[in-house]
């Protein structure tokens, strides 16, 4: 996804954003995804004229700023999604009920 994104990316002169400018970009759509949650589960129901968004579309353009983001920095996100693994399962291990598996 990094590399797509990347391609994608590099065809315009412009580039990636400033990072101050993708953290306001990721805000907006994290504001957006929350809105989306609100109409779904919430008590806000749409207004008759409110364009259709899903959940999963404001989702996927929260990946694609984060993949940006990362992009910008040089930061590899399998490597960063093993760290926070590594992390949630070592701090974390017994933080939480597990499952019977048996």
């Amino acid at each position: 996804m990094q590399r797509e994104v990347d391609r994608y990316i590099s065809q315009f002169k412009e580039g990636y954003f400033s990072p101050l400018t993708m953290l306001a970009r990721m805000t907006e759509e994290v504001g957006e995804l929350a809105r989306e949650v609100n109409h779904h589960f919430g008590e806000k129901p749409k207004k008759a004229d409110e364009p259709y968004n899903s959940i999963e579309l404001e989702l996927g353009d929260i990946m694609f700023i984060t993949i940006c983001f990362a992009n910008s920095l040089g930061i590899d996100l399998t490597e960063a999604h093993n760290k926070v693994m590594h992390k949630f399962n070592t701090r974390d291990a017994d933080r939480w009920t597990k499952k019977n598996t048996e």
